[in-house]
C-alpha cells in the first residue's frame, strides 16, 4: 500500500491510502496517524478513494485512529469511499461510527 499525507490547516491533514488496507499494511495507517498526531496535526480525514480492499484489520486501523485523534481533541473522519469500501463498512455498521462524507475537502466544514 502507498500512502499520501497532505496538509490541509495547522490542525489537519488528508492521508490518502492507495491499494489494499490489511494486516500487512495496517500499520502504516497506524503510524501515520501517530506521526500526525503526535505533529499537533488532530483533524485528519482518511480519503478512502484510491482504496481497492479493506479488511478487518484495516478497519481496527480505521478505528484506532479515530481513538488516537479522539483522545488528542481531534477527529478522525472518512472520505470519497470507493464501493467495496462503502460496503464494508455499512455492513459492519462503522459507518455510524467513522463519518463519512463525500470528499476530503468538505470533511470538516459542519466544525
Amino acid at each position: 500500500m502507498k500512502l499520501d499525507v497532505t496538509p490541509l490547516d495547522e490542525a489537519g491533514a488528508v492521508i490518502v491510502p492507495r491499494g489494499r488496507l490489511t494486516l500487512t499494511t495496517a500499520p502504516q495507517l497506524r503510524d501515520a496517524v501517530t506521526d500526525l498526531v503526535d505533529a499537533g496535526r488532530t483533524r485528519l480525514v482518511v480519503d478512502l478513494g484510491s482504496l481497492e480492499f479493506v479488511d478487518s484489520s484495516g478497519l481496527g486501523a480505521l478505528v484506532g485512529g479515530l481513538r488516537t485523534t479522539r483522545a488528542a481533541g481531534g477527529d478522525l473522519r472518512l472520505a470519497n469511499a470507493a464501493p467495496q469500501v462503502a460496503t464494508v463498512l455499512r455492513l459492519t455498521n462503522l459507518d455510524r461510527v467513522l463519518r463519512v462524507h463525500d470528499d476530503a475537502a468538505t470533511a470538516f466544514s459542519d466544525g
